[in-house]
């Protein structure tokens, strides 16, 4: 009786303290849950055992907080401490909590004598059961033992440093669900619930609460796990489990000839916690080492597993976003692969003449910078290997040796590109102090170092490329910007040629402030284009009457005659960036010819709304037409800047029409530009127009 109130009570608080932590964090999980349904089950069957309130079916409610348990346990087993894909539990895994809830139905529907009798209960605090009591018990072991293996797969799936924050919980679980296990065995093997082992479960639950209050003193956040395919410790822990299960059974059938009971509940009791014990041994990291040590040194020819090193070591480097990612994975694998409890990495700067921190794992914050002529440095330049602090060194200045000491370093390896020290690794102190490190150990660390440097050259080599586009990408912007300054800069050039001739003339003067208005409104657009760079862009797009249009961007070309003719046709489209279009081709046209060849525009319809820019200049070759016409930054012209037809073709494509170009050497060029019609009525535009 005292057992099972003192784990209620600390299965109680255990609630408490979860629900307050993870209020405090923002961080929500089930673990509550299964933890208070353990103290409700403890407290229903201490009730039932010590017949308080006779009038009340304890074990009723027992029964149904047993079927409660399978999917609460499922359910904790496959999200905590876990990483989960965007898309939650998958189908098969929502099925199997589904079909779990349905045992909740099961005492629901059914009374208790269809579970079990039992006649001398509870002088006699055996169940024997009935088929029914019989299959909800096996389906709730068998539910308990997939969330066990849940649980390991957790476990063997975590790195060194989620596993540092959530063995105690986990292993606290495991031994729960362990004893549960054990407990509903008797369903399996003697078709009965021996109540007499409730104060075992007891005692384990009390340990369990123990380890997770413990935990939660040193709290220091949780842990996501990725489980993926990569399994680690998972075959070494199923047969320790195997075996201990084995043994267990073993002892359980033995104490059946000894005296009273207390001596074998005092037994299983210390099997028990010899089993937590035990699984804490393996998730030690220090007992990990030595008995890997040990293994290797009397067993193995080789050390290391290179195969499966080396296969580890490139899917960390292969698997990265960003360069202090890279640093982090290299330093894990070092302290993983050699056994150090942490690791630094420094790297050369340019031009100040010594080497910083570029790194850190489970160090010291370390702000020392190290300079060029250290003795250190010295002597991984000298030597090409591996520093090791335990060595006499008698080179080692004062402060070298304090700097070893404060952060406990034990080796230092460097990291070279060519003949230059690019930098250098630091490894902190050895989990295992009197493991002896052998030339093996220090020639997997170079090897190790020399991809790494790869690596990180490549890393430095993405970088430089992603900012050399970025350049790149301002220069084209530059370009397209002096593009356009260059179409204004000509339009206001003709007006000054032909303001020193037509200057009083009132005409000129009218079309004078109207061109420069224009010109001043394009570059005010302009500008705004700028300033809202990097946003979407999008076409107004309105019915556009191209006659007129065509009309007004000829009388924009100042000291040229464009004849404009063709009927009215109306497009939909952004008339500003079609006026660009325009007079693209209009001033193309205008160099491209001599001062007194006609230069020619039609507007028409032939299936679609078209413009057709006719000049007598030079012409283009096929030749260039095929390879460079559209192509920006390409041009025949000695100023210009090759993308103004480039530019030109975009807009015409993203109001769905189409630019064709017909040439000959020394004859002159056509451009035809065609546009989707508009749904509007053309007749009003056009004797607007005309």
């Amino acid at each position: 009786m005292a057992l099972s109130l003192i784990a209620v009570l600390l299965l109680l608080v255990t609630v408490l303290r979860i629900v307050q932590l993870e209020k405090r964090s923002a961080v929500r999980s089930f673990l509550a849950f299964p933890v208070l349904a353990l103290a409700v089950l403890e407290l229903a069957d201490l009730f039932a055992l010590e017949s308080f309130w006779p009038a009340r079916d304890w074990k009723r409610t027992g029964l149904f907080v047993e079927a409660l348990l399978p999917p609460l346990w499922l359910l904790l087993s496959l999200t905590y401490a876990r990483e989960l894909p965007e898309r939650g539990l998958t189908v098969r895994t929502r099925v199997l909590l589904a079909c779990a809830c349905l045992l909740l139905l099961v005492p629901a529907f059914l009374p208790v004598t269809s579970f079990y009798y039992a006649p001398d209960f509870p002088v006699e605090p055996l169940l024997f059961l009935a088929d029914a009591g019989f299959y909800f018990y096996i389906a709730i072991l068998a539910l308990l033992v997939m969330a066990l293996i849940n649980f390991e797969s957790t476990l063997a799936h975590a790195s060194s440093e989620a596993l540092w924050r959530v063995k105690l919980d986990i292993v606290a679980l495991v031994a729960t669900l362990s004893v549960l296990v054990f407990y509903y065995s008797n369903a399996l093997l003697y078709r009965s619930i021996n109540m007499e082992l409730v104060p075992l479960r007891s005692f384990v639950f009390i340990v369990a609460s123990l380890m997770m209050l413990y935990a939660r003193t040193h709290w220091r956040g949780s842990a996501r796990v990725k489980v993926s395919q990569a399994v680690l410790l998972k075959s070494v822990v199923i047969s320790v489990i195997a075996v201990y299960l084995i043994l267990l059974g073993l002892l359980g059938e033995g104490m059946r000839y000894f005296g009273p009971q207390f001596p074998r509940v005092l037994t299983l009791a210390l099997c028990f916690s010899g089993g937590i014990l035990l699984l804490l041994l393996l998730l030690s990291e220090r007992a990990n080492r030595e008995f890997k040590v040990f293994l290797h040194k009397h067993f193995y020819q080789s050390k290391y597993d290179y195969r499966s090193q080396w296969l580890g070591l490139t899917q960390r480097l292969a698997t990265f976003d960003y360069a202090d990612e890279l640093a982090h994975r290299v330093l894990q694998a070092y302290c993983e692969i050699f056994g150090v409890r942490g690791a630094a990495l420094y790297q050369h700067q340019k031009g100040v003449g010594w080497y910083c921190v570029g790194g850190l794992l489970e160090l010291e914050p370390m702000a020392e910078t190290i300079e060029d002529d250290s003795p250190i440095l010295a002597s991984l330049r000298e030597k090409q290997w591996v520093f090791s602090s335990s060595d006499a060194n008698p080179e080692l200045t004062e402060a070298d040796r304090a700097l070893l000491a404060r952060y406990d370093i034990s080796f230092v390896i460097p990291l070279s590109e060519g003949e230059a020290l690019s930098g250098f690794i630091v490894l902190g102190a050895q989990i295992v102090p009197d493991e002896q490190y052998r030339y093996e150990d220090f020639d997997l660390m170079k090897t190790i170092a020399r991809q790494v440097s790869v690596a990180m050259q490549h890393q430095r080599l993405s970088e430089q490329l992603t900012q050399a586009k970025a350049m790149e990408a301002v220069g084209s912007l530059a370009t397209f910007v002096a593009h356009d300054l260059k179409n204004l800069a000509a339009t206001i050039s003709l007006v000054l040629q032909n303001a020193g001739e037509h200057i009083d003339n009132p005409e000129f003067q009218k079309d004078m402030l109207n061109s420069l208005g224009n010109t001043t409104k394009k570059m005010q657009g302009l500008i705004g284009r700028l300033r809202n760079l990097g946003e979407s862009e999008l076409l107004q797009r309105r019915p556009v009457e191209i006659l007129s249009l065509a009309r007004r961007c000829a009388e924009m070309v100042q000291g040229r005659t464009i004849d404009v003719t063709g009927s009215c046709q109306m497009v939909l489209g952004d008339a500003e960036e079609l006026q660009k279009v325009l007079l693209n081709l209009f001033l193309n046209a205008v160099e491209a010819s001599a001062p007194e060849t006609p230069i020619t525009a039609e507007v028409g319809c032939n299936a679609s709304p078209f413009i057709r820019v006719t000049d007598r200049g030079c012409g283009m070759s096929p030749r260039f037409i095929r390879n460079d016409l559209f192509v920006p930054f390409r041009t025949s012209k000695r100023t210009g800047l090759g993308i103004g037809l480039y530019q030109s073709r975009q807009i015409v494509a993203a109001h769905g029409g189409r630019i064709e170009v017909a040439s000959v050497e020394g004859e002159g060029t056509v451009f035809t530009v065609h546009l989707p019609v508009a749904q509007a009525e053309p007749a009003r535009g056009c004797s607007a127009a005309a």
